[in-house]
């Protein structure tokens, strides 16, 4: 691991028998050690719903799990039955064993800001809604919020980019069994965190002759890739009616 990622706060070390073994160890170099980063949260609305639990941590090149930080929040709103039906806090043990919501966001910006800061990409699946989710909470709470967090590495847009024309749904899960990386208490933050990880190291192995081979170049097509994928999709919603002829989807990313 780079002696940056030592650097990293209140990150526990963590060994983990179950990462793949076939992951190479070699170009794109960004694969080597990578952040990993989800959140659980009260609903799907960016700007208004709230973190319940969430996970930082680092994979070395082979997948495993080498450092590793989670954390439990007490939103201070209800957590809806249908969310705690799919992350399993519910309202009430949020409240009796999470820590408060402004405490529990100040560290997660803290972490992922030194993990960035030490040049480490942090990998996110679906980044968008995670980041833009993170920045509304920080500013909820008066926390300075991550500003165009960058590395990032967003397994959905490079797979959507690379295999575009894939039959099928593009979860975590399905991408994740698409790539035979193995996922486990799906919609737990830890779990869907190191998946997406894997998922990114698979889609490196799969695609290294296309990917860009610098992380900083990835990252600034990851940004024309989403808006571009964002404008396709609002073609496909307004021909289906599923949109009205004016509206647009939020192609922003990875902060809408």
């Amino acid at each position: 691991m780079s002696e940056a990622a030592h650097t990293v706060r209140g990150m526990n070390p963590s060994r983990d028998p179950q990462a793949p073994a076939d992951l190479p160890i070699g170009p794109p170099s960004w694969t080597r050690v990578i952040g990993v980063f989800d959140l659980e949260t009260t609903g799907v609305d960016v700007a208004s719903d709230r973190i319940v639990t969430a996970h930082v941590g680092l994979l070395d090149a082979r997948g495993s799990v080498i450092l590793a930080r989670d954390w439990i929040a007490d939103p201070g709103v209800e957590i809806p039955e249908s969310a705690a039906a799919i992350h399993g806090v519910t309202t009430e043990q949020a409240r009796a064993v999470g820590a408060p919501a402004g405490d529990v966001v100040e560290q997660i910006v803290d972490v992922l800001r030194s993990l960035l800061d030490a040049g480490i990409p942090v990998v996110a699946y679906n980044a968008a809604y995670d980041f833009s989710l993170l920045a509304a909470e920080a500013a909820r709470h008066g926390i300075t919020p991550l500003r165009d967090p960058s590395p990032v590495i967003d397994p959905l847009i490079i797979d959507k980019t690379y295999d575009r024309y894939r039959r099928g749904k593009r979860t975590l899960a399905a991408v994740a069994e698409h790539y035979a990386v193995q996922l486990d208490d799906a919609h737990h933050a830890s779990a869907d965190a190191v998946a997406a990880g894997r998922v990114a190291q698979a889609l490196a192995a799969r695609f290294a002759g296309l990917l860009p081979p610098r992380v900083e170049e990835l990252h600034t097509r990851q940004i024309a890739w989403a808006r571009a994928q964002a404008a396709s999709l609002t073609e496909y919603f307004i021909r289906i009616g599923r949109l009205d002829a004016e509206e647009r989807l939020d192609g922003g990313w990875p902060i809408r």
